[in-house]
Parts: structure tokens; C-alpha cells; sequence
């Protein structure tokens, strides 16, 4: 929980500021994981701050809405054409991507 709350620091992701009349403040919490290693056994706990974005409004909370996702079919197609050239293959996971967007709107969360 530490990681993640230093994370939304380092990035600048929040201001503190008070209650504007009117606003559609969003609840948030923090949700718990359990990440597995190869093999099956615990490597470490994961949280995440999440906010309830289904409490907002299209039009008066947000515009438009994009989350860059792959297809399980592109995966398959590049892990195929790898195996077959004998290519090597890593992965990584991109610690807080969230963090790396810019927003136009202003939203309030609690």
C-alpha cells in the first residue's frame, strides 16, 4: 500500500483541496492481490487505488473514454512468429501506466 500511495506522489497525481459545491466527488478504495510467481507460490501483495468511475456523468465528468488493451489474438500471432524465427521473448509489467496520462477535466475523488 506504501509503494502505491508513494507512486500517486511522485507522479503528482492529486491535489488536496477543499470540497467544491456541487461536485460529483468520486469514492475510491484500495484493493488487495495476491501475485503468484511461475511455479505457483506467493512472490508479493499488490494494491491498487481505485475509484468508482461508473458514479460518473459522459458529458459533465468526462468526454471521451480509452483504455489501451491487446487483443489475445495479436499476443498469439507475435508469440508464433517468434517460436518460429526463434526469437527471444521477455515480459515486463509497467509499474502505475495510469499514472502516465494527462486529463483535461478535473475530477474529484474522496
Amino acid at each position: 500500500m506504501q509503494d502505491e500511495y508513494n507512486a500517486l506522489q511522485r507522479n503528482q497525481t492529486r491535489v488536496l483541496v477543499p470540497r467544491p459545491p456541487r461536485a460529483n466527488v468520486i469514492t475510491g478504495k484500495c484493493v488487495f492481490k495476491q501475485k503468484l510467481g511461475s511455479d505457483g507460490t506467493l512472490e508479493r501483495y499488490k494494491a491498487r487505488w481505485v475509484v468508482r468511475g461508473f458514479l460518473q456523468c459522459a458529458g459533465v465528468d468526462f468526454t471521451d473514454t480509452f483504455a489501451p488493451v491487446i487483443k489475445t489474438g495479436t499476443i498469439r500471432t507475435v508469440l508464433h512468429l517468434a517460436a518460429s524465427r526463434a526469437w527471444p521473448v521477455h515480459q515486463m509489467d509497467v509499474s502505475n501506466a495510469f499514472l502516465h496520462g494527462h486529463m483535461q477535466e478535473q475530477v474529484y475523488c474522496q
